[in-house]
């Protein structure tokens, strides 16, 4: 099923808040959530191209929009497959690198079936990134090195989560995405 604009993006943030801040995923997360300073974009291109003039047109959005901290650009119809996305992340990096962004943007990855290099596909540590829509999360970099100034030592973060996954297991943490997901189909 395939469902508006609007549902995609309160599912998506119903898995950030029950999900990626009630399990505190990213410590980080909480205080945007609370401000309202994420943005959701869903992206229906289906051309690799499209979506990467989408992600440049969200940067320069951002750019002019100093109060949203963050954008999740969501891709419901594009990037089934892993593989597929992860080409598109390396294209994304390499235009922000282009266009004088490194430094100012930086990226995180989230698809339904990601797989860390060197995991296996059912390791439940896959689920730190695994969302219920391909997306590319655009940090703003000044930002992001705030919090990790406040935060203090960010290198246990990785560590602290696969150890609270694993003990979850994969089918719980499955049972996570799936709720997000559910909740479009109340709303349709």
């Amino acid at each position: 099923m395939q469902y508006s604009d609007e549902v995609v993006s309160e599912q998506t943030l119903n898995w950030v808040r029950t999900f990626i801040v009630a399990h505190n995923i990213c410590p980080f997360a909480q205080r945007e959530i609370e401000r309202a300073t994420i943005r959701v974009e869903v992206v229906r291109s289906k051309k690799l191209e499209v979506a990467l003039e989408e992600l440049m047109a969200e940067v320069q959005w951002l750019d002019e929009h100093p109060e949203t901290e963050t954008t999740l650009l969501v891709f419901p119809t594009l990037f089934k497959d892993f593989e597929h996305y992860l080409d598109y992340v390396e294209l994304a990096e390499s235009i922000l690198a282009e266009q004088g962004y490194e430094g100012i943007y930086q990226l995180a990855t989230f698809h339904p079936d990601y797989c860390f290099d060197g995991a296996e596909p059912d390791d439940a540590s896959n689920y730190t990134n695994r969302s219920p829509y391909a997306m590319v999360h655009l940090l703003r970099e000044a930002s992001v090195e705030k919090a990790i100034e406040f935060y203090g030592d960010t290198s246990t973060i990785p560590e602290r989560n696969i150890e609270h996954l694993t003990a979850m297991g994969c089918d719980e943490a499955e049972r996570h995405l799936q709720a997000a997901l559910a909740l479009g189909e109340q709303k349709e």
